[in-house]
């Protein structure tokens, strides 16, 4: 452990003399007040360190303690359900220790609770040979997660003992023998470095898809489980309703959401209404399957830079155990605010627009975290860890340096349109401008899983959308008129893809989820209204009146059809349709 003093101050950074036996990525403790600080330079004997709280009021002379550990998160039961700033404080814990509803500096509360008790039930047993990521035994952590307790990562040994019973986190649950004879305690807790990510046996190929429920997204831009996806967007686009949207309905058994640097009172939507949410899956409160961190914009700046570490740590845990884990981080663009303001006190040499040269370098470390892996363990487990990450460009411009080293280290790219938004259409996710790099290899899962059309009818409905655009640009120049029936039918066609299939309302009871089922059902409506309407026009009926059938406000509205009535409303709709068709067309001939 190595003591120093402050020899500087400059906001959230403190040099310090005296430190030639720290290490770097060490956590100190600064000042008489003991405030928590990670060591991000070294030079000779002085280190520069990242306070994690307010520094007024510091000053040289003050003392500065190196704790020899990295920065590390407590990885056990308690996790699910909590609310943890930037750097795993409990935040519900500090507001109890301090009596205030603003984080108070200098408050030392551990991450897990040490006075509450888990019941333990092993699985293994005294004589089992060990490997590191064997499940040692359950632990029921909310109604709906039971909580695997693993061998640590670099342990391994024959097990000596373990008991059942309650325990708090610290007790001792088991003892191994390790291969060089000496006896290792095994606690339900265990601490990881967040710079560091978990091992694992493998990395596997993406070939699930990570079912959302949102419609624009799953049919036209899915994200595979274990994939990365980018969601950047200007202001009032709706970057925070889409993330919230996937923290609700996506596929997965863990949430991990991170509020990097975001406004407190998106913050505190998401603290008020993820408890009350009736989670779809298990009819239980969302909170069940849920860690939030909440890393508000006034909190200090430097718990923002380690607080998409802790969460993706957390994240890597659950998925050790062979969850499917999916984390929000909203938005990384604040956090790469928080990089280029250390970088700036410094002094180090800045790239473009200020942010340091190595951005891309730690926006790839953080993404490529993601997965899905072989965990380790003789069980044969496979977990995923799904990142889906905001950026919030400053004036919507993608052309700045965060979303486009972000862009070049995702495969989904959900581009966000505040002209799409003013219109009221949500979610505001451009079609055009959009892409998954998944889709070659989820094609193949969509088809046999789902539907042998899927792929097919997708691609019909991107060649609509991607036509109407074209001739758009016609009908700006020459007006509607100056069509050709087909094209007209073309533009209604795409119109009704926006408005009755790609809309859809996140407030609404039932259209806030679709499933994949549904989703085929309302392509092939839409696409059987085209198909056969172009069949009725070389017929010669008048395309005034197939636009005028009042089949079209039933396909409209087949969006919110409640999921038990999805197959018979389908018939009756395609029913409704042929009819009326058959009903125009013989009108014609007479």
């Amino acid at each position: 452990m190595s003591t120093g003093t402050i020899k500087k101050v400059a906001g959230p950074l403190v040099i310090a003399r005296g430190m030639k036996d720290a290490n770097m990525f060490d956590v100190c403790r600064v000042s008489k007040e003991r405030l928590i600080g990670e060591i991000i330079e070294i030079h000779g004997d002085e280190a520069s360190v990242q306070v994690y709280e307010e520094t007024s009021g510091l000053g040289p002379g003050e003392p500065v303690e190196s704790t020899g550990m990295p920065m590390s998160v407590e990885l056990g039961p308690g996790l699910i359900g909590s609310i943890y700033d930037g750097i795993q404080r409990p935040l519900e814990k500090i507001m109890e220790v301090s009596n205030s509803n603003n984080l108070q500096r200098g408050v030392d509360v551990p991450s897990l609770d040490r006075d509450k008790t888990w019941h333990f039930v092993p699985t293994a047993k005294a004589g089992d040979k060990l490997q590191a990521g064997d499940v040692l035994g359950e632990v029921q952590e909310t109604a709906v997660v039971k909580q695997k307790i693993l061998v640590p990562p670099k342990k391994a040994g024959e097990l000596k003992s373990i008991k059942e019973g309650d325990f708090k986190v610290t007790d001792v649950i088991a003892v191994i023998k390790t291969e060089d004879g000496s006896e290792e305690e095994l606690t339900l807790m265990q601490k990881w470095p967040v710079r560091t990510g978990r091992p694992y046996k493998s990395k596997l190929s993406p070939e699930r898809p990570l079912i959302t429920g949102q419609r624009v997204i799953d049919t036209l831009f899915p994200i595979a489980k274990g994939g990365v996806a980018a969601v950047p967007g200007p202001f009032g686009s709706g970057k925070t309703v889409v993330q919230h949207q996937l923290a609700k309905w996506a596929d997965a058994d863990i949430v991990v959401y991170i509020g990097c640097g975001e406004r407190g009172n998106e913050m505190t939507d998401v603290l008020n209404e993820f408890p009350e949410l009736k989670d779809p899956r298990t009819g239980h409160s969302l909170m069940e399957r849920t860690v939030l961190i909440a890393n508000t914009s006034d909190m200090p700046v430097a718990a923002r830079e380690a607080s998409i570490y802790t969460g993706i740590t957390i994240a890597e845990y659950f998925r050790d155990m062979g969850y499917s884990v999916a984390l929000m981080a909203d938005s990384t663009s604040r956090w790469a605010e928080a990089l280029r303001e250390m970088s700036g006190r410094l002094e180090e040499m800045p790239g473009e627009e200020g942010y340091p040269a190595y951005l891309g370098s730690r926006l790839a470390q953080f993404y490529e975290r993601a997965g899905i892996v072989k965990t380790l363990g003789s069980e044969d487990r496979e977990g995923s860890l799904s990142v889906i990450g905001a950026v919030s460009p400053a004036g919507g411009d993608i052309s700045e340096p965060v979303t486009q080293a972000t862009l070049r280290i995702v495969k989904v790219f959900w581009s966000l349109d505040s002209s799409l938004a003013y219109q009221r259409h949500f979610p505001a996710i451009n079609w055009l401008t959009s892409y998954s790099l998944y889709m070659d290899s989820l094609s193949k899962w969509f088809n046999s899983d789902v539907a042998s059309d899927w792929i097919k009818l997708r691609q019909e409905i991107m060649n609509l959308l991607e036509d109407e655009s074209k001739l758009n640009e016609m009908v700006q120049l020459v007006g509607m008129d100056a069509l050709s029936d087909p094209d007209k039918l073309k533009m209604e066609a795409a119109r009704s893809i926006r408005e009755d299939f790609l809309h859809q309302d996140a407030f609404h009871d039932v259209d806030t989820y679709t499933s994949l089922d549904k989703q085929h059902k309302m392509m092939q409506l839409v696409l059987a209204f085209y198909n056969q309407a172009l069949e009725a026009l070389d017929k010669g009926v008048d395309v005034d009146d197939i636009f005028k059938m009042d089949v079209r406000e039933a396909i409209g509205r087949f969006k919110y059809t409640e999921e038990k009535d999805v197959a018979a409303r389908y018939k009756e709709v395609i029913d409704e349709l042929s009819n009326e068709l058959s009903k125009i067309s013989n009108k014609e001939d007479i």
